[in-house]
């Protein structure tokens, strides 16, 4: 039977940074995913769902690092540090050649239930909705500590207004926590979290990837009127302003001829 040897660290170290720096010349589109509270089972999911177009590498930020600086200043890329401040926090890097805003959409899709833990953040406000509990009237006690309303219903305990158990970002306690499992609620739910985009040495918010061409339109329009009235206020011309201020000209003309004898062809239709 062949025994299998174990690669050293400074090995596994080595073949991290072969297989970092091969994405880094292979792909010119990143996206930073924060991973808190996602487990292996999902990341594998997550894996298996972008495989062809797209690859995701998890690691120290550390490493991370010290490999972009490294291979920046092998290839003389250095737009690629653009990367490095990303690196906060619990985070992984998912190399991709499709759109992104697909990808960032297949990675939406991996998000599981998960139980409010004692001690957890809660991320959102969990709410406890009226309604027949299944448990028995021995438990009365134990709503009374959490100021539940409830009353016996054919043998079991029963909400009887929804109760607001948790605000967001506040801390899930023993008995709230305790309470949750008894009715069997999963209130949290975790996935991959796109918290920036890198492309080809620009870096931007993801909700850049939600804008469409009429918002793009929208901006655009709203931009250019920006610039036309700052230069009709200056008297400086621009592109912008240019068809306003022959406009404007135009008028003041034709004031003038309307007032005097002086007159032309157009001039003469309002005389």
């Amino acid at each position: 039977m062949a025994i299998k040897k174990t690669k050293s660290k400074a090995e596994k170290k080595q073949a991290y940074d072969w297989k970092l720096c091969k994405f880094l010349e292979e792909y010119s589109r990143v996206l930073i995913a924060e991973v808190d509270n996602v487990g292996s089972t999902q990341l594998a999911a997550v894996r298996r769902g972008i495989r062809g177009d797209s690859e995701m590498l998890m690691g120290k930020n550390t490493l991370i690092r010290r490999c972009i600086k490294v291979h920046a200043e092998a290839t003389g890329n250095d737009k690629i540090k653009a990367i490095i401040p990303l690196l906060q926090g619990n985070v992984g890097l998912i190399f991709t050649k499709a759109d992104l805003k697909e990808v960032r959409e297949e990675v939406a899709k991996y998000k599981v239930g998960a139980p409010a833990r004692v001690g957890l953040v809660a991320p959102i406000d969990v709410v406890v909705p009226p309604g027949n509990t299944g448990l028995d009237p021995s438990q009365t006690s134990f709503f009374q500590v959490l100021n539940i309303p409830t009353k016996i219903n054919k043998g079991t305990m029963e909400i009887i207004a929804p109760v607001d158990l948790i605000r967001k970002g506040d801390k899930v306690g023993s008995s709230e926590a305790a309470l949750l499992a008894k009715l069997g609620i999963r209130p949290f739910s975790y996935g991959l979290v796109i918290t920036n985009v890198y492309d080809d040495g620009s870096v931007f918010s993801p909700e850049v990837l939600d804008l469409t061409d009429e918002d793009l339109i929208k901006k655009f329009a709203s931009g250019v009127s920006m610039v036309a009235s700052l230069s009709l206020a200056v008297s400086y011309p621009t592109m912008a302003a240019a068809p306003h201020m022959f406009l404007n000209g135009y008028k003041n003309v034709l004031a003038i001829a309307v007032e005097t004898d002086y007159s032309f062809p157009h001039a003469d239709q309002i005389k």
